[in-house]
């Protein structure tokens, strides 16, 4: 673990002030605002975030056949569409473009009928993020637009997430002497970051927990994110008709409430790849991230019309979409030294004790898409 020094504090200081205008916030508004304030939240500023230089790397960093392999599963939803004249693609939190770019290069290459019936929306926070993202897919500028999800209607299309719901921001809570309470953030005498432990913010953490049948342990500390809720509710009202994929690292309730190895809890954050000890430090310099609950996203889906299409370990998904084959195509065409790192790649993605086995992927269903996928129903 390491500590962090501050690069900028402007950050600090504005959440310093608001504590000692308005007293102690809870943990969600400060994650809220160390990572997405408009002006120096983390995924706001101008500063590498992904890959070697920056605080971690997502799947598609590591290697084209992800994303490759997904757009082989792409197309075979398109197919189950009944092949539309026109088709979005809506990618949220797409980083540098890495993931866009394998897709659309994969499907103008081996499914040229999908490609030209494809719209592709890339959504992203990160201006820097964009930019990078412009200059890698100049080559399919005619293809991409840059826009929110919040501007659209989808009818027919996919909208795809890879290690977005992980950042959402959490209320932190525990139980006291028989009692819910929320973790909140406050000053201390050096007016340095510090928790305090109060009564719940809202009662819909209590409301939360009833629902998803979770029963707290005295003592132990849990995330909640109410807003992965409601983003999944607006998520179901701009798409019509198609799939919801989600890619990320999570557990189901009972494996996340009730183990004991998670009894503080599952939030951590990160500077260049390695674990920060103080998850106050550096607000807006840090990545904060906490293990998503998969039950909650699923019964959620399930009320606002997202149907559980397929939940799967990625590892077993990306062979059941096809990564083998995918790997033997583009093998034919690789020089030796491509070879060892496409085949280096698929390894790690299929291992099974490789990272690929702590991160699910979630396929939601909307409306009247025809499916042809009922034997992997989950």
């Amino acid at each position: 673990m390491i500590e962090v020094v501050p690069h900028t504090p402007l950050l600090a200081e504005q959440l310093r002030e608001l504590i000692l205008r308005a007293g102690p916030i809870t943990f969600r508004e400060w994650m809220r605002t160390a990572l997405y304030d408009e002006a120096e939240g983390y995924y706001r500023k101008t500063h590498q975030i992904w890959g070697g230089e920056g605080d971690y790397r997502t799947s598609p960093e590591r290697s084209y056949l992800f994303a490759a392999t997904f757009a082989r599963y792409f197309a075979s939803l398109y197919s189950a569409l009944g092949d539309p004249a026109s088709f979005t693609l809506v990618e949220i939190g797409g980083g540098a473009g890495h993931f866009t770019f394998g897709v659309l290069e994969t499907l103008q290459t081996y499914f040229p009928q999908v490609f030209a019936a494809t719209r592709y929306v890339f959504d992203e926070v990160s201006e820097s993020a964009q930019t990078a993202a412009r200059q890698r897919l100049i080559a399919f500028a005619d293809r991409v637009e840059f826009a929110s999800i919040e501007d659209l209607e989808i009818d027919p299309g996919i909208v795809f997430t890879n290690e977005l719901l992980d950042a959402f921001p959490i209320h932190r809570v525990t139980v006291i002497d028989g009692k819910l309470c929320e973790f909140f953030v406050t000053l201390g005498i050096d007016e340095h970051f510090e928790w305090m432990i109060g009564p719940p913010s809202t009662t819909r953490l209590a409301e939360y927990l009833k629902q998803h049948d979770i029963c707290l342990r005295a003592g132990q500390i849990a995330e909640i994110s109410l807003d992965t809720e409601e983003w999944l509710a607006k998520i179901a009202a701009k798409l019509r008709r198609g799939f919801m994929i989600t890619v990320d690292y999570g557990a189901d309730a009972a494996e996340l409430y009730s183990s004991g190895e998670r009894q503080y809890g599952t939030l951590r954050s990160f500077h260049q790849h390695a674990f920060v000890e103080n998850v106050l430090a550096a607000p807006g310099d840090n990545d904060l991230t906490s293990t998503i609950n998969w039950t909650a996203v699923r019964t959620t889906g399930d009320r606002v019309g997202l149907r559980t299409l397929q939940f799967s370990r990625q590892d077993k998904f990306l062979l059941a979409a096809g990564l083998l084959d995918q790997l033997a195509v583009q093998s034919e065409i690789a020089t030796e030294a491509e070879k060892i790192r496409l085949s280096t790649a698929a390894r790690e993605m299929i291992l099974p004790n490789g990272m690929a086995v702590s991160f699910h992927i979630l396929v939601q269903e909307k409306a009247s898409a025809k499916s042809a996928f009922g034997a992997n129903r989950a």
